[in-house]
């Protein structure tokens, strides 16, 4: 069969996507979690949550259909966190979550960032083994504003 890749866009959020972005990590968290407050944050209002404060989302278009999301959330000094990814159950297995993570390190390399971190859950090896094939690598967890986030790793840039 061949590659699907080909297929994929990586498109720059536009306000048109903000319910997609919403829907898509709601369905991910919701299978596995519970919504919690900086969810609610984030997804709510992703222009003034992310892109305003100098953040980026990006979504991915299948088939002219958006099936996944992926933002990184500015913290100041060259750091940003990977957050928000999610794939549609029905479009996992095509690599978008890799063609979305790979696109967000580039962006995040084109802005001058030095470090780019996530937080995750064990309990989700296919995304930790997917971050791990990015480049990142596990550190000490700190304190996070998200009760199921029990894992850090950082890519340095």
């Amino acid at each position: 069969m061949a590659t699907t890749e080909a297929t994929v866009q990586i498109l720059d959020f536009e306000p048109q996507h903000a319910s997609a972005f919403r829907t898509l990590n709601e369905e991910w968290i919701t299978r596995y979690f519970v919504m919690e407050e900086a969810d609610h944050k984030s997804l709510g209002n992703p222009q003034s949550y992310i892109i305003d404060k100098g953040g980026h989302i990006l979504m991915a278009s299948y088939q002219g259909e958006i099936v996944g999301a992926c933002a990184l959330i500015n913290e100041g000094d060259g750091v940003y966190e990977l957050a928000k990814m999610a794939v549609t159950p029905k479009a996992q297995g095509l690599k978008i979550g890799k063609l979305l993570g790979e696109a967000a390190i580039r962006k995040a390399r084109e802005t001058g960032a030095r470090l780019v971190y996530l937080v995750s859950n064990r309990r989700l090896e296919t995304a930790l083994n997917l971050y791990r094939r990015l480049g990142f690598v596990e550190v000490p967890m700190p304190p996070s504003i998200y009760e199921r986030a029990d894992i850090k790793m950082e890519l340095p840039l």
